[in-house]
């Protein structure tokens, strides 16, 4: 079962299309991360992805579903979506925080399922967060938080995890342990789209890249076929020295000195 987008243009009222004419398979079972630099579109085609957004023009499907022509909580059964910086109640408590994740296979009513609990203290447990259960979310620090709003996505036991620019905004260890984690959602069989500014996390924890650049893909592939000096000046305008990381052996990039 893969994510199989055709002909996909997308944009927002009567602007100009932000992403346009993307034909994507997304692998299951892989951990692909888009990169590219600001206003290429990275956000915007996870949107549409979800269906948070409306494509103008193309198709998606994942497998036999198609994701336009779908009721949304089925689209919520199967993709899991956390967006840039989410907002929730101040008071709400990291537990039903997490609870809400359940929402797409819950009745009307709201009713929790033997299920619904499980799943959300696998969730809970499986991020870190055991200790911090009834704790409001509002009080969690930054890292904290991301897991928080990873556990919700895991909680909602999706085959499919989105996840915009997760390291925002964190320091370099909580950066690591929100990677990590992303990797463990690999390890348990979900399939992860990520969108990433750091080259070279996007190079260590990612098993395909897709680079955007001017609202289309431009290159996708390995990170050690994707991340060459030519592509960084052809998509960033920026010369860099490109060189294997000491620990993953993975592809890091580094800005070259301005000639004098």
């Amino acid at each position: 079962m893969s994510i199989i987008l055709a002909g996909v243009t997308a944009g927002y009222g009567r602007n100009p299309a932000t992403v346009e004419d993307i034909d994507l398979t997304i692998q299951t079972g892989e951990v692909t991360v888009l990169i590219g630099p600001n206003g290429c579109g990275k956000s915007t085609l996870l949107k549409t992805i979800g269906r948070l957004l409306k494509p103008r023009s193309g198709s998606i499907h994942v497998d036999a579903l198609d994701v336009l022509a779908s009721h949304a909580k089925r689209v919520a059964r199967t993709i899991a979506y956390l967006p840039q910086s989410p907002i929730v109640p101040t008071s709400i408590t990291v537990e039903q925080l997490v609870g809400y994740g359940r929402a797409p296979h819950q009745s009307l009513l709201g009713l929790r399922s033997a299920q619904d609990i499980d799943l959300v203290d696998a969730a809970i447990v499986t991020t870190g967060l055991d200790d911090f259960r009834h704790k409001a979310v509002a009080e969690l620090s930054g890292g904290q938080r991301q897991r928080a709003f990873i556990a919700m996505a895991l909680a909602q036991d999706t085959p499919y995890v989105m996840l915009d620019e997760p390291t925002t905004f964190l320091d370099i260890r909580h950066q690591n342990e929100t990677m990590e984690l992303v990797r463990q959602l690999h390890d348990a069989g979900r399939t992860s789209i990520v969108v990433l500014h750091d080259i070279a996390q996007a190079a260590r924890y990612g098993d395909r890249l897709v680079v955007m650049h001017g609202g289309r893909i431009v290159a996708q592939g390995r990170p050690d076929d994707v991340v060459t000096p030519e592509l960084l000046q052809s998509v960033y305008g920026l010369r860099c020295a490109v060189y294997p990381d000491p620990v993953s052996g993975t592809p890091v990039a580094t800005p070259l000195m301005p000639e004098r």
